[in-house]
């Protein structure tokens, strides 16, 4: 600092000194703690900003939940955030990913029934968003009306790491069938074991929205000699399962004309769930749930307008965000201004003024104490001046008047020595008036001067 810059703030502290009425130390005090409050204000204004980029798991390139998270980065582009999409083998890895902390993530969809054996207590669900059910198709001149008539064959039940593989395992198991002996279990890809199926390498695959496409389901629904299988047990499933639903595939619903499926089909499967990391930021959380209505709500073959998505608690605990989002939607400020401005405007008002509110009493506080505290050591003085008149009381023994005036003298010293602002001067002096008059009580003399 320069001497012009100490001479400016020597000018400031005498002025804030006579006005305040505080001390150096304490008005260097005040300022330390006006500059820590609003330092820590400007970092928590920063830090409680919501992230321009977040990262979402998906799934296999041209799987529903890949063209989703597709469909989700466009939205959120719309509000000025970037969402990262990183391909996934399904459901499982994603699950795996968002419970590593070491894995840059922040969201996934993660189907039910995958969670099994894993802690999930720290993620938190935003809702479900859609249904995700199992399709599977098998090869020959009829469609198989059990699982267990599988039993025996050759069967792709998806890639390691998808919700397909975990649900065709569990079912299969449900309908005593393990991997080996005279069953054959492979691990191809949606694609590859589409071709396999029509190619007759495999007799049956399972397929779901977390591996496969559209375009798959498709092409295996219009191939010859590929049916897709009716669970005729649907209800034992979902009973038995409880993360199960029960869905019906109208009679034609792919394609009306060609009569695609040619009866109505019962289908099983699980709901997909948006799992996130409870740092998730609040807006963010909100942002999040606008873009799966958007992309879920709408009506479906297995779904109603409006249905998706839901505040519906499964395996995962719903998060505080998502709850208040699906009872009262996006906050006011959130309506009413786009994204980022309504994002400023919050924080200031989270951070700013409740930091005002706190210094403006404590500044207008802390002058009083500083006052009160003065006051104190003026009227302590003035205690000890009363016990000293006291004791002067007639009749004195000897040399009694001269151990009073020293004791005057000392206290006359004492008060000297005291710096008190100059708000307080008459105070002082009249308090070295009355030590005057005290020594001349003391002395016989009625000269104060």
């Amino acid at each position: 600092m320069g001497i012009f810059g100490k001479l400016r703030f020597a000018r400031f502290q005498a002025v804030m000194t006579d006005t305040v009425w505080v001390s150096r130390p304490v008005l260097l005090g005040i300022l330390l703690f006006v500059v820590l409050v609003l330092v820590l204000a400007v970092f928590w204004f920063f830090h409680s900003a919501p992230p321009r980029t977040i990262v979402i798991t998906s799934g296999p390139e041209g799987s529903i939940f890949r063209s989703s998270a597709e469909r989700y980065r466009k939205i959120l582009a719309r509000n000025g955030v970037t969402l990262k999409v990183l391909p996934s083998e399904g459901s499982q890895q994603n699950l795996k990913r968002l419970l590593d902390p070491s894995f840059r993530v922040d969201i996934g969809f993660v189907q039910g029934g995958v969670a099994e054996g894993l802690d999930i207590d720290k993620v938190v669900s935003l809702g479900s968003i859609s249904y995700e059910p199992l399709l599977v198709f098998n090869r020959g001149e009829a469609p198989v009306d059990l699982l267990s008539r599988l039993k025996g064959k050759r069967l792709a039940i998806g890639p390691a790491g998808s919700g397909t593989r975990s649900l065709a395992l569990r079912l299969l198991a449900e309908n005593g069938i393990e991997s080996g002996g005279t069953t054959t279990l492979s691990d191809l890809e949606a694609e590859d074991a589409a071709k396999a199926l029509m190619d007759g390498r495999v007799d049956a695959v399972f397929l779901m929205g977390d591996s496969a496409s559209v375009q798959t389901i498709r092409k295996l629904l219009l191939a010859p000699r590929v049916h897709i299988i009716d669970f005729i047990q649907a209800d034992a499933y979902t009973r038995r399962i409880t993360y199960l639903n029960k869905f019906n595939l109208p009679r034609g619903s792919f394609d009306i004309g060609k009569d695609i499926p040619d009866h109505d089909v019962s289908l099983i499967g699980p709901t997909v769930e948006l799992i996130a990391r409870p740092t998730l930021h609040p807006a963010l959380c909100d942002l999040l749930l606008e873009a799966a209505t958007e992309v879920h709500g709408k009506a479906g073959l297995l779904k109603r307008q409006g249905e998706f998505p839901a505040g519906l608690e499964h395996e995962f605990r719903i998060s505080e965000d998502a709850t208040r989002f699906y009872k009262s939607g996006r906050s006011f400020l959130y309506r009413l201004l786009p994204f980022r401005w309504a994002s400023l405007v919050n924080r200031i008002l989270v951070v700013f003024v409740p930091t005002l509110v706190l210094l403006i009493p404590v500044l207008r506080v802390i002058p009083r104490l500083y006052n009160w505290r003065i006051r104190s050591r003026i009227y302590r003085w003035y205690n000890v001046l009363l016990m000293l008149e006291k004791d002067a009381i007639p009749p004195l023994r000897a040399g009694k008047r001269e151990e009073l005036l020293q004791r005057c003298n000392q206290i006359e010293a004492q008060v000297d020595k005291m710096k008190v602002p100059a708000s307080f001067g008459d105070q002082f002096y009249v308090l070295r008036q009355h030590i005057l008059f005290v020594r001349s009580r003391l002395t016989g003399s009625t000269n104060l001067h």
